[in-house]
């Protein structure tokens, strides 16, 4: 897995979630936390880059983090995720409502100054990394979104940023819009992963994101995007969610999503999701269907 490399300032904190507890990554260096230091006891802080500067500090040595001992780097946030922010997302749900009989609202949605913001999952219903997510029984197109997913600070700070998989059942959302719920929240709706970058500030404006799926073997679907391509600010989005809202833990909010399969495209059991988000790292993730 890469990892983050700043453009300036000093290298970030990548915090990741082991079966062990919190260890925080600088520069090369990985420090075992106390268990006493938590994920909510950090995004709470007024100035959690500071907080977890001296966590570091009094940290234990430790080595890097094996792939197989990772686990969500989430403690009890909410995540929330942003529609229609990219242009290839438009295209793909203005589609899906017209294939439904419906009109092309999401156009306005895309235009309009208010975000299309909605509540994705609690902290029960996200996996992480090597994880099966789950797809509906009662869904017949599923499609994973991959999307930078901001770490927000209790105060609407963006303290760093991570990768997520907003997990999509469009055959439900496209019978009527008013199933999006159902479309979105269920158990093992989410992924996030493999760690937070832990910057103090927004990402960068131009970050590569990309998905590979593969099916028996063999990949079925690749696709690439940029940050670069969404539509609205981070800061826009973040102040949206925080109207009337509050978070005391902080929350997790996916960005939308550039890469969106074509209408010939459904996941299977077993498939093998991998997102990788330049300076986080690849997510990966196989299907799964509950009885």
């Amino acid at each position: 897995m890469t990892t983050a490399q700043p453009s300036t300032g000093p290298a970030p904190f990548e915090l990741t979630a082991t079966t062990s507890g919190l260890v925080a990554s600088r520069a090369g260096e990985h420090r075992r936390l106390d268990e006493r230091h938590s994920i909510d006891g950090l995004l709470a802080d007024p100035n959690p880059i500071g907080r977890l500067a001296e966590w570091f500090a009094a940290g234990t040595a430790a080595g890097a983090v094996e792939a197989t001992d990772l686990r969500a780097p989430v403690g009890s946030q909410e995540v929330w995720a942003a529609g229609v922010t990219y242009l290839r997302s438009r295209v793909a749900r203005v589609a899906e409502s017209l294939e439904a009989g419906g009109d092309s609202f999401y156009d306005r949605v895309y235009d309009a100054p208010r975000p299309e913001l909605f509540f994705k999952a609690s902290a029960a219903r996200v996996v992480g990394p090597g994880a099966g997510i789950r797809i509906r029984r009662d869904s017949t197109w599923n499609v994973p979104e991959p999307e930078l997913t901001l770490v927000v600070g209790s105060g609407g700070a963006i303290v760093g940023y991570t990768a997520g998989n907003d997990m999509s059942s469009r055959s439900i959302e496209g019978e009527n819009p008013l199933y999006l719920p159902q479309a979105k929240v269920y158990a093992e709706c989410a992924a996030i992963g493999p760690r937070l970058v832990l910057t103090g500030e927004p990402p960068g404006a131009e970050l590569a994101i990309a998905m590979h799926i593969h099916r028996a073997g063999e990949e079925v679907f690749a696709g690439r995007t940029s940050t670069s391509q969404i539509k609205r600010t981070f800061a826009e989005l973040v102040e949206h969610l925080f109207r009337d809202q509050e978070f005391p833990a902080g929350v997790f909010l996916m960005t939308g999503t550039g890469i969106v399969p074509g209408d010939d495209f459904t996941l299977a059991p077993g498939d093998e999701i991998a997102i990788t988000v330049e300076g986080v790292g690849t997510l990966t993730n196989h299907v799964v269907v509950r009885d």
